[in-house]
């Protein structure tokens, strides 16, 4: 049986902080600001951010590249006692990855109103008829990951009107 591990209010700020961090270099490599971070008995087992861009791959997400350097450095599909740090809630593909590692809790930053699958649009993790269930804990540093969200699509959509207005000259 899983141990959901449990966290200091310092230590989940620290982690969070280490996949805020991560979702840092993802906007410096011109990915979607998202940042993830896998634990274990205290320490970080694996760390990533969205490649979407760099590897040319849908599933690509910061979520699903933890829990595959999670799975290699722990030797096993089973993420039992271990936690998941995102900056950003869940999607549905990442929320199934979740649940099928059997991740026994989720701490995520901000919202995603259009496609979360935690909270905002769909309650995955906790939905009593499947046969594992995540304990979630929304909104960790969540305006911090949102306010790189925000700061990412600005600057696209600033870029985009400056080639606009470039063009139309």
């Amino acid at each position: 049986m899983s141990q959901i591990p449990t966290f200091s209010d310092a230590q989940i700020d620290y982690f969070m902080q280490v996949a805020l961090n991560e979702a840092k270099l993802a906007a410096n490599e011109g990915e979607v600001p998202i940042g993830a971070v896998i634990v274990k008995d205290n320490q970080i087992v694996a760390r990533a951010h969205n490649h979407r861009e760099a590897h040319q791959l849908a599933t690509a997400h910061a979520e699903l590249l933890a829990i595959e350097a999670a799975n290699d450095a722990l030797q096993s599909w089973r993420l039992e006692d271990t936690a998941l740090f995102v900056t950003l809630e869940p999607c549905i593909m990442c929320a199934g990855a979740i649940i099928n590692a059997r991740v026994p809790v989720v701490y995520y930053g901000a919202d995603d109103a259009k496609g979360g699958a935690t909270r905002s649009l769909y309650q995955l993790l906790e939905d009593e008829r499947l046969n594992h269930r995540v304990v979630v804990h929304p909104q960790v540093r969540g305006d911090e990951g949102g306010a790189l969200l925000q700061d990412f699509f600005g600057q696209i959509r600033a870029q985009r009107k400056r080639n606009k207005k470039s063009q139309t000259l």
